[in-house]
Order: C-alpha cells, then structure tokens, then sequence
C-alpha cells in the first residue's frame, strides 16, 4: 500500500501547478484585452444606487 502523505503531497503539487497556470492564463488575458484598443460605440455610464442604506 502506498504511503498516503506522499500520495497527498504529489497532488497537491500538480493543484499547485495547475492553479499557476491558470492564474498565469488569466493575466495574460487580462493584459491582452488592457492592451487593445477600445471598440467604438461604447459608452461608459454610472448607475445611481437609490437604495436607502447606501448614505
């Protein structure tokens, strides 16, 4: 029977590893789209928060 702890260890390892990667993916997106040039038509607009507790 393998030993659980290194069973345990080498999977969190490759959790480790894939969580890098996909943080490392969603910076490079991120930066991608930071990068383009905004599409024309767009407007930004603000949404008034009429809710009572937000005084």
């Amino acid at each position: 029977m393998m030993d659980y702890k290194i069973m345990y260890f080498k999977l969190a390892a490759k959790v480790a590893d894939a969580l890098d990667i996909l943080l490392k993916a969603q910076q490079e997106g991120e930066t991608q789209f930071m990068d383009e040039e905004p599409a024309s038509g767009l407007k930004v607009i603000t949404i008034k928060d009429e809710s009572p507790d937000s005084e």
